[in-house]
């Protein structure tokens, strides 16, 4: 077994799937069968072999949310090659460093982004590029079209010799740090997340999931949607670009969506937005959230809004176990302040410098240890050599184990703030001023203090019309806080990067404010 056998599985006298019962849903207008993904696949599949592709090469996959991206996936998972999936917002330098990093053989992207990869082209190791989305306006000169793919064979034998510890996936870590690192997947690494996830919440061929973010996620494929494939349920798919809360619930709505990945921000958009009560969502059960806690107001809002709706908010990392503990509906109302505890077969234990584990109520590293903890990192021995350390993923987050046994993420360790002898965590502050009326959203950083080494820098994005300067902001924290934690410097800006998945890039943020004091 393995996910090339995802598909597989809807033929035979032992097949609970029917092959016509819709798969995939695409922005509500197109679809996909069991059956039609399974032949497309195929197709992709034995095109990719006549083009040179074999066991163990790298296939880019740098496309839009599509029914394609699913095609192409299950393909390549059938020759038992890696899927390399591909941030399609990133640079041409960043596209050129990942294709040469991952040594990626073909690479299929969508035609919008040509030019793009135009000015790389020569400078990638790629020996075939194939667009999708080719509007013929202009003859293809360095690329094939879609058409190449599409006119393999319906049929096709699975590569017999993949082992489960092969590597199906690599992707290249948002990069919150700097530059990014490429977590290998394993098949077993990919089988062992969907299994967790349907043991953990009862996924099953009555499930339509629908995924909102982009597909080269793990949040958007490997959260929820690839395990409702393996169960026989529905993935509903929103489009890439231009998100509107609106559409996004009609789309549920109309599709009797079940369960929802909303990221907090689609969830305040949700609760902003007076349109939206007309979309009573009656078949939804759970909506699922990470990347950042939902912040209380918002927690309240649709426990009132919509008391049928559970918010079930998650907590994990790419390399570690992309969903690694869960806070349920249950405990949402006592415990908002946690990430939960561990998914099954999954482990969580906090340490010191030194790896041995902390008492309970003191802040620490989380580690992880799960059968999804990944194969490593792409050509990274010494990075590996720092985050996996004999079956735990070192995350480099900081946390707290309760009594109770939920853990609360305090921030990245390269958060902390040493401030005149003192640990300031960067995350401790910022839940404080999440909780202030006008600021809309905030980071906080150590800035360079001649006195104490470090000191609090605050980056605030304040409420329109709102008047709030730089002592309301400190006094704000030193109401909740000891004096030593309050912000020296405090920085009002229209917006704070982030990644896709909606992670603060405090690198870009510490480079900016690197002289101030």
């Amino acid at each position: 077994m393995n996910v090339a056998h995802m598909l597989e599985r809807i033929y035979g006298h032992t097949s609970t799937v029917d092959p016509n019962k819709t798969a995939l849903i695409l922005g509500g207008d197109e679809r996909w069968s069991y059956k039609q993904l399974d032949e497309m696949s195929n197709r992709y599949c034995n095109s990719l072999r006549e083009l040179g592709v074999i066991k163990g090469d790298r296939v880019g996959i740098l496309l839009y949310n599509s029914l394609e991206y699913w095609a192409l996936y299950f393909a390549i998972a059938k020759l038992g090659a890696i899927a390399v999936r591909i941030n399609f917002r990133l640079s041409s330098e960043e596209f050129k460093f990942i294709l040469n990093d991952s040594g990626t053989k073909i690479l299929c992207f969508h035609s919008s982004l040509k030019n793009v990869l135009e000015p790389i082209k020569d400078d990638v190791v790629v020996e075939e590029f194939i667009s999708l989305g080719y509007d013929g306006k202009h003859s293809p000169e360095w690329w094939l079209e879609w058409t190449a793919l599409e006119k393999g064979s319906p049929t096709v034998k699975v590569v017999q010799n993949i082992d489960l510890l092969d590597p199906i996936m690599l992707m290249y870590t948002s990069g919150t740090t700097g530059r990014p690192k490429g977590a290998l997947w394993s098949h077993s690494n990919t089988l062992w997340f969907c299994s967790m996830q349907i043991m953990k919440w009862g996924i099953n061929e009555q499930t339509s999931a629908m995924t909102t973010g982009p597909l080269y996620h793990v949040g958007a494929m490997e959260d929820f949607a690839l395990p409702t494939i393996l169960a026989g349920g529905t993935v509903v798919i929103m489009k890439s670009g231009n998100f509107q809360i609106e559409a996004a619930l009609a789309n549920a709505e109309k599709e009797q969506a079940s369960d929802l990945m909303f990221f907090p921000f689609m969830i305040y958009d949700m609760l902003h937005n007076t349109t939206v009560n007309k979309f009573p969502l009656k078949k939804v059960k759970r909506i699922y959230s990470g990347g950042d806690p939902v912040r209380p107001w918002a927690i309240e809002q649709l426990q009132r809004r919509y008391p049928h709706i559970s918010l079930v908010q998650v907590y994990g990392l790419t390399e570690g176990t992309p969903i690694a503990t869960s806070l349920d509906g249950t405990d949402v109302s006592k415990k908002a302040h946690t990430v939960g505890k561990p998914l099954p077969m999954t482990e969580v234990k906090v340490v010191d410098d030194d790896g041995n584990e902390v008492s309970i109520g003191e802040v620490g590293e989380i580690c992880i240890k799960s059968p999804v903890v990944c194969a490593g990192y792409w050509n990274r021995p010494e990075a590996n050599g720092e985050t996996f350390i004999d079956g735990w993923c070192y995350t480099g987050d900081l946390g707290i184990v309760d009594e109770g046994g939920y853990l609360t993420v305090s921030g990245r360790k390269k958060d902390m703030i040493r401030s005149g002898g003192e640990n300031i965590y960067a995350a401790e502050i910022e839940n404080v001023l999440m909780h202030h009326p006008d600021v809309v959203d905030v980071a906080v950083i150590g800035i360079p203090d001649p006195e104490y080494l470090e000191a609090v820098g605050a980056i605030v994005i304040r409420r329109e019309s709102s008047s709030i300067n730089e002592n309301d902001v400190i006094d704000f924290c030193k109401q909740q806080l000891a004096s030593y934690k309050k912000p020296k410097k405090v920085y009002f800006v229209e917006n704070i990067p982030r990644t896709p998945s909606g992670k603060i890039q405090k690198y870009k943020l510490r480079e900016k404010y690197s002289e101030t004091v």
